[in-house]
């Protein structure tokens, strides 16, 4: 069985724009020829693709349409690139896993240099680093900031460094709730500033200090910029990664957090994909410490 470029094309379209309707303005065809060409499709594979919800969403053999999709415009476009080819210049979108605190301190600067000097559009989605990986089974992206070291089935992964955080907070808030240091007692009333209830970089360093998360006061503050805000403003305490620590704030001692990232890709031969990789990684060995990394 062969699988049609142009409709496994279109169930990638239906996707990313979320309805057939936007699927459709996106190729230039008709609503029409988009619920055709996924018909079509679905009834050479016998399978159901796309669940025809509010956004549309991909079932578990749709996502290896699109991955096939996404690989099969990446390499053309490498294949055009190298013949000096119509289409090996034209702009393609390059879909992409980082998690918050590496988009908001090193990620961003390498993908401004690569959009200058190629023609690219950058479509991130931000997840937790132990989830990111999650993205590239699916065929949601292409690559990933991770903290997974063993790779995703067909992918490549290399070291990029290690994100350090400290435990940070204003010297006033400090001076209200640990003047008499920070006692246990001290630490189980503190309220403290947790990213989402995915988070667990809070109740690794309250375990480390003999503390159970559970019953600790805290606001989730869903964003990286702003969770720093917070933690400036005095709403409470929180883990900062080390680059992204505003003047001001104070370290309350304990242990210095250490989070392994790592680049994983789809293992196929791609000038553009290794590029990027290898930008994302001089990037990393600037900014990070730890071990070079290796693309």
């Amino acid at each position: 069985m062969r699988i049609d470029p142009e409709l496994a094309a279109t169930v990638a379209a239906v996707v990313d724009e979320g309805t057939l309707d936007a699927a459709a303005r996106r190729l230039q065809i008709t609503p029409s020829a988009v619920s055709q060409r996924l018909k079509t499709l679905e009834q050479q594979l016998g399978r159901v693709l796309v669940v025809r919800s509010k956004p549309a969403r991909l079932t578990e053999t749709g996502e290896a349409v699109v991955r096939l999709a996404r690989q099969i415009a990446l390499l053309e476009r490498d294949a055009l690139a190298g013949m000096d080819a119509e289409g090996g210049t034209q702009r393609i979108s390059i879909p992409l896993a980082v998690n918050a605190d590496s988009m908001a301190t090193w990620f961003l600067p390498p993908l401004a240099r690569l959009a200058d000097r190629h023609d690219l559009d950058f479509d991130l989605h931000r997840d937790d680093q132990n989830f990111t990986a999650r993205l590239l089974e699916s065929g949601t992206v292409m690559a990933a900031v991770t903290s997974e070291e063993t790779p995703v089935a067909g992918c490549s992964v290399s070291p990029l460094g290690v994100l350090e955080y400290r435990a940070m907070a204003t010297k006033t808030f400090a001076d209200r709730w640990f003047r008499g240091g920070m006692t246990p007692d001290a630490l189980a009333a503190a309220p403290f500033v947790d990213f989402d209830r995915r988070d667990t970089l809070q109740h690794e360093w309250l375990q480390a200090q003999g503390v159970s998360h559970q019953g600790v006061p805290r606001h989730y503050v869903p964003a990286s910029h702003d969770y720093a805000l917070a933690v400036a403003l005095g709403l409470g305490w929180g883990m900062l990664p080390v680059p992204q620590q505003p003047d001001g704030l104070i370290a309350l001692g304990g242990p210095t957090l250490r989070v392994k990232l790592f680049w994983q890709q789809w293992n196929l031969r791609s000038e553009l994909l290794d590029t990027v990789a290898a930008e994302v990684a001089a990037e990393a060995r600037r900014v990070l410490p730890g071990p070079p990394a290796a693309v």
